[in-house]
């Protein structure tokens, strides 16, 4: 699976993380339903780490197409709200 962390890179990330993200962004909508700013960064920071940690950078000359896009880290609350909705960033 391709995860791309905006203003940084892709990443090739094994599947078997997919729950974990799936989890992770499922809380962030929660946080941020809630107006909860510094937990919705914290859940953030965490779904970052966890790509950098257990992927592979890719090249920047690599256009595979991103299978999730998460945010970077200087996202607003307003912004995280429209672009996170109701289902978050990972279907499912």
């Amino acid at each position: 699976m391709i995860v791309r962390i905006h203003a940084e890179g892709q990443f090739q990330v094994p599947g078997a993380l997919l729950d974990t993200l799936n989890d992770l962004d499922n809380q962030a909508v929660e946080a941020i339903a809630r107006g909860d700013y510094p937990q919705f960064q914290a859940l953030l920071r965490q779904m970052h780490r966890l790509v950098r940690e257990n992927g592979i950078p890719l090249a920047s000359s690599d256009l595979r197409p991103s299978d999730i896009i998460l945010p970077s880290d200087d996202i607003t609350l307003e912004e995280a709200r429209d672009l996170f909705g109701q289902e978050g960033l990972i279907p499912g």
